[in-house]
């Protein structure tokens, strides 16, 4: 049976870790299916294909699909935020991504920045 309602994940990753997100991806694939899915546009569209869910994309994260998704977790819209951060790269769009964070951080939802924390919080029941 499916919900009728289902909740709402992003997932997003720096290009250094797109990898990890679709090894993570494949790894929870069928709970991932249970949810809707919205993701930054090459992440997005490599789930698509690597993995085969069904993906909504929003922009690429330095043309504004960091702040599109920050600005649905301000509206209640999105349950939990996977992010898979690459903390050795530098990223022009830096503001944009510490914004993201921080209002995950001020409307209390749940952020993984990597393949560990991700996996414990889709595995926790807790979504």
């Amino acid at each position: 049976m499916t919900d009728p309602n289902p909740k709402t994940l992003a997932l997003i990753s720096h290009d250094g870790k797109k990898a990890d997100m679709v090894a993570f991806a494949m790894e929870h694939k069928d709970v991932l299916r249970r949810y809707e899915l919205v993701a930054t546009r090459t992440t997005g569209q490599l789930l698509r294909d690597k993995c085969g869910l069904n993906v909504k994309q929003m922009l690429s994260g330095p043309m504004g699909g960091d702040a599109q998704i920050a600005a649905q977790v301000a509206e209640g819209k999105i349950e939990a935020v996977f992010f898979f951060v690459d903390p050795l790269t530098a990223n022009p769009h830096d503001p944009d991504i510490q914004g993201l964070l921080r209002i995950c951080n001020v409307h209390n939802v749940p952020l993984a920045t990597n393949a560990a924390t991700a996996s414990f919080i889709i595995s926790s029941k807790a979504l």
